[in-house]
């Protein structure tokens, strides 16, 4: 189909659906077939079949995970269909992506509890009308050995190599498990399929779209566009969002705790959240950018109004200016929230009266392990009625009324029954 074959409106369609597609993206592979789809589909009403691929290891959807399902998002208001495919085959091996080591397999119990998860957050984001939800076992489960033959006979060890991951480890001598290799065939057989006509992922999942092309190509498919999107990085500044880093912000926190860990976003990745984790059009984003450089916006200031985004985005707009009043009582003023989660200990799980500081954070659920409680004690961050606790073996003698608060945004009140 050749552009001056489509009559103004049609153009002007296809400009506004690229214009909104590839902003934010890393990478688009190829981007003239992209193109190419969407002008067929505006031509012929037929919406584009758009796939993203849930491995449901980890199911706490965090804003690392939404910078795709926004993009989705975006898909699904011109009118395209959303594939989304819950990996409860595939995760049964786990994606070796960025992994040194092979992952624990999941049973199929976790993989389907950890699915459900997904289902009730993804529509936190998306819209659920306009979505189609699939398990990829209802295709790979009924593979025989011969076509599971056939499918490793379309890719070479040599190809698998080239994977970063699987290079670092093979030249560390570090194991690679033959099954590891088939996790991007599988993968790319989703797309065959569904017949998928564009797979969306990170820049860290590059590999893995590009066999779905590869795949759809020898089933005699059209190949599918690979989008990227970029990686966003934690609350640290440098890695990779991810929950166990601790550095993520989840979208089914408290609204206080999304707005708190707001606010601590470096500033030097401020817009970049604003562009990839939330819904400000691109013409307010601009002018918020140029405020920024010229000085006639506080980066406080817009960093209120990025915390205040994304609670208004899963929470609603009432609890995002709750969650706005209660950081301006707490941490500009100072002072402890007037209102505090009680949190009830029995008296038999204390020894004479104490605790150890570590079990106690981990119990409140300030911090995901041990090791996250001493890094929080370490760093001076944690404090019981405003004084701070600096010796990470100690144990606390608690009582009734006694507040633990760990960092800027994380209070307990303390009942002994």
């Amino acid at each position: 189909m050749k552009w001056d074959e489509l009559n103004e409106q049609q153009q002007r369609a296809v400009e506004r659906q690229l214009e909104v597609i590839t902003r934010g993206t890393a990478n688009i592979v190829p981007q003239e077939e992209l193109k190419q789809k969407v002008m067929k589909s505006v031509v012929t009403g037929e919406p584009l079949r758009v796939k993203l691929g849930l491995d449901p290891s980890a199911p706490d959807i965090h804003l690392g995970h939404t910078v795709v399902l926004q993009k989705l998002r975006q898909f699904q208001e011109f009118g395209h269909e959303v594939q989304l495919v819950i990996g409860d085959f595939t995760g049964r091996i786990g994606d070796p992506t960025g992994k040194s080591e092979t992952r624990k397999q999941l049973s199929e119990e976790d993989v389907r509890r950890n699915a459900e998860t997904y289902r009730k957050q993804l529509f936190k984001v998306m819209d659920e009308a306009k979505t189609t939800i699939c398990f990829n076992s209802e295709w790979l489960s009924p593979m025989n050995f011969e076509e599971v033959m056939n499918l490793g006979a379309k890719t070479t060890v040599a190809r698998m190599l080239e994977r970063d991951d699987f290079q670092k480890r093979y030249s560390s001598g570090q194991p690679i498990s033959i099954h590891e290799f088939f996790y991007p065939l599988m993968q790319g057989m989703d797309s065959v399929a569904l017949k998928t006509d564009i797979e969306l992922g990170g820049t860290d999942q590059t590999f893995n779209l590009l066999m779905g092309r590869t795949l759809q190509k020898e089933y005699g498919e059209e190949a599918q566009i690979a989008i990227t999107l970029p990686v966003l990085e934690g609350l640290d500044g440098v890695n990779k969002t991810s929950k166990s880093l601790g550095n993520y912000i989840g979208i089914d926190e408290k609204p206080a705790e999304i707005y708190g860990k707001a606010m601590s976003v470096p500033d030097e990745l401020m817009l970049k959240y604003f562009e990839l984790a939330t819904d400000l059009p691109h013409d307010e984003l601009e002018v918020l950018k140029q405020g920024l450089q010229d000085g006639s916006v506080h980066p406080r200031d817009a960093k209120m109004r990025l915390a205040q985004t994304i609670v208004r985005m899963y929470h609603g707009s009432e609890e995002a200016e709750a969650a706005k009043q209660h950081f301006v009582s707490v941490f500009q003023q100072h002072s402890i929230p007037d209102e505090l989660d009680e949190h009830i200990i029995p008296a038999g799980e204390l020894r004479e009266g104490k605790i150890p500081l570590v079990q106690l954070l981990h119990r409140l659920g300030f911090a995901a392990s041990n090791g996250e409680a001493r890094r929080s004690i370490q760093q001076g961050a944690v404090k019981l009625n405003g004084q701070k606790l600096e010796e990470i073996h100690s144990e606390i003698a608690l009582c009734s009324g006694d507040v633990i608060q760990s960092g800027k945004r994380k209070f307990a009140k303390i009942r002994i029954v």
